[in-house]
Order: C-alpha cells, then sequence, then structure tokens
C-alpha cells in the first residue's frame, strides 16, 4: 500500500480538542483519518447519516439552549412524568 501525505485545513482549537479525545481512545489524528477513510470505503459514502434537522429536532434543540425544558430532580421523577 502507499503512503501519500496530505494537508487539511482545520479549525486549531477542534483540532486540539479531538487530538486530546482521540489519545485518550489510544489513537493520533493520522490514525483516526485512516479510520475514517477506511470506513467512507467500505460504506461507499459517509459512516453515518447526514440529514437536515426535523423541526421538531430544532424545537428540542432550542428548549435545551434556552432552558425551557423539563429538568427532574432524579431518574423517579423522570419516569413519573414520562408515565403521565
Amino acid at each position: 500500500m502507499t503512503k501519500v501525505q496530505t494537508s487539511l485545513r482545520l479549525d486549531a482549537d477542534k483540532l486540539s480538542e479531538a487530538k486530546v479525545i482521540l489519545k485518550s481512545l489510544g489513537l493520533n489524528f493520522t490514525d483516526a483519518v485512516n479510520i475514517f477513510t477506511n470506513m467512507v470505503v467500505a460504506n461507499k459514502g459517509l459512516p453515518f447519516d447526514v440529514k437536515l434537522p426535523t423541526k421538531e429536532f430544532k424545537k428540542s434543540i432550542d428548549e435545551l439552549e434556552n432552558k425551557k425544558g423539563k429538568s427532574f430532580k432524579n431518574v423517579d421523577e423522570l419516569f413519573k412524568d414520562l408515565d403521565n
């Protein structure tokens, strides 16, 4: 297998954060890019769904960001609410 060198333009902060996460997984950035590339080839496309968010999803994100959603003190309260 022939190896090639490439360059990427990435957000510096995101790259640093990604490297920390990858290191905790025992990977370096090159390993992660190679895994991603292999997955693209194996899936003949991106290895995850790429979709536009639904209106319901956008509403949920808005509620979370604006702290409008319900909150619970514990799991029991959550399950009681779900049962109702």
